[in-house]
């Protein structure tokens, strides 16, 4: 999944639960995805910050938080 289709997905969550903070809405999502999905996030994670283990779930929604805090902060 493309960083753009990331974002897409994450805004439908947020529209979905929009009470809940940044981490809890990109658990969701991750809980949304599947275990496929979830494994590329955790790994694209651990890549980036060059680490050959981690807790899967975990992983994949720090993904995820750093993808849409990149991507929110980015200059236009």
């Amino acid at each position: 999944m493309r960083d753009e289709e990331l974002i897409v997905e994450f805004a439908l969550t947020r529209l979905d639960n929009p009470g809940l903070d940044l981490e809890e809405v990109a658990a969701l999502l991750v809980r949304r995805v599947g275990p496929q999905r979830m494994l590329e996030f955790a790994a694209a994670n651990l890549a980036d910050r060059g680490e050959l283990r981690g807790a899967l779930f975990e992983a994949a929604v720090e993904r995820v938080v750093r993808v849409v805090l990149a991507l929110r902060d980015a200059p236009d």
